[in-house]
C-alpha cells in the first residue's frame, strides 16, 4: 500500500486536470512523464475519482481519436490505460490485420506475455508523436494480466489488432514508445501514408523504403 504522503499529489494532479471540462491535454514526445515509467495503481484515487478519471480518459481518447489511451498520456503516472475500437475498416484491412471491434475496457496495473512465437508487423501511430506512423513488429497473440476499475481479476488472450493495441497501451506504462520497437527506415509522416501506404500490409513499403519484416 502506497503511502497517504505519495498518493496525495497524485490525485491533486488529476483533480487539476478534471477541473477543467472537455479533452485533457495530450502529452507529446518529449516531455519526461512518458519516459518515466509509472507507479501500480494501489488505490491512490478515491473510487469517485477514478471513475472522473476514466471518463476523461475516455473522452479525450474518443475525441483525439484513437483506440487507446494510457494515464502517462496526460501526464499522471498510474498504471492505467483505457482501449476502445469500434474497427471501421475494410474487410481486406480486417481480415489482413486482424482488426475487430473492441468495447471500451479499462486497464488497471496490466502486463503482457506473448503467448506463441508469432509476430505480426504494421504500421502503427501514437497520439504522443502525432503526425507520423512506422512499421512495428510485435507479438501476435499476448496474454495480458491485471485488472479492471473495479477490481475485477483480468487474465485474457488478445490476438490480431487488439494485441497490438494493449501491447502499445501497456509499453506507455514502462516508459516505452512505439517508436523504440519501430523499424526506423518506416517513418513515415501522415501525408506520406495517405500518399503510398494505403495497402493493408506495409509489405510495398519494405521493399520501397529498405527495412525488413518478419
Amino acid at each position: 500500500m502506497g503511502t497517504p504522503g505519495a498518493r496525495a499529489p497524485l490525485a491533486e494532479r488529476v483533480e487539476e486536470l478534471l477541473s477543467v471540462e472537455g479533452p485533457l491535454p495530450i502529452v507529446a514526445a518529449g516531455d519526461p512523464v512518458l519516459r518515466r515509467g509509472t507507479e501500480p495503481y494501489d488505490g491512490q484515487l478515491e473510487p469517485a475519482l477514478l471513475d472522473r478519471f476514466v471518463e476523461a480518459l475516455r473522452i479525450t481518447m474518443r475525441a483525439a481519436p484513437g483506440v487507446g489511451l494510457a494515464a502517462p498520456q496526460v501526464g499522471v503516472p498510474l498504471r492505467i490505460a483505457v482501449i476502445e475500437d469500434p474497427a471501421p475498416v475494410p474487410e481486406e484491412v480486417r481480415v489482413a490485420r486482424g482488426r475487430v471491434p473492441q468495447p471500451f475496457r479499462v486497464l488497471v496495473n496490466p502486463v503482457y506475455e506473448p503467448a506463441g512465437e508469432g509476430r505480426a508487423a504494421f504500421f502503427e501511430g501514437c497520439l504522443s508523436v502525432p503526425g507520423w506512423q512506422a512499421v512495428v513488429a510485435r507479438h501476435a497473440t499476448v496474454r495480458l494480466t491485471g485488472a479492471d476499475e473495479r477490481g475485477h481479476a483480468l487474465d485474457e488472450e488478445f490476438t490480431g489488432w487488439p494485441a497490438r493495441i494493449v501491447q502499445h497501451e501497456t509499453d506507455h506504462l514502462d516508459g516505452t514508445l512505439y517508436l523504440d520497437r519501430a523499424q526506423t527506415r518506416s517513418l513515415s509522416s501522415d501525408a506520406a501514408m495517405a500518399e503510398y501506404w494505403t495497402a493493408p500490409t506495409p509489405h510495398g513499403a519494405a521493399a520501397a523504403l529498405g527495412f525488413e519484416l518478419p
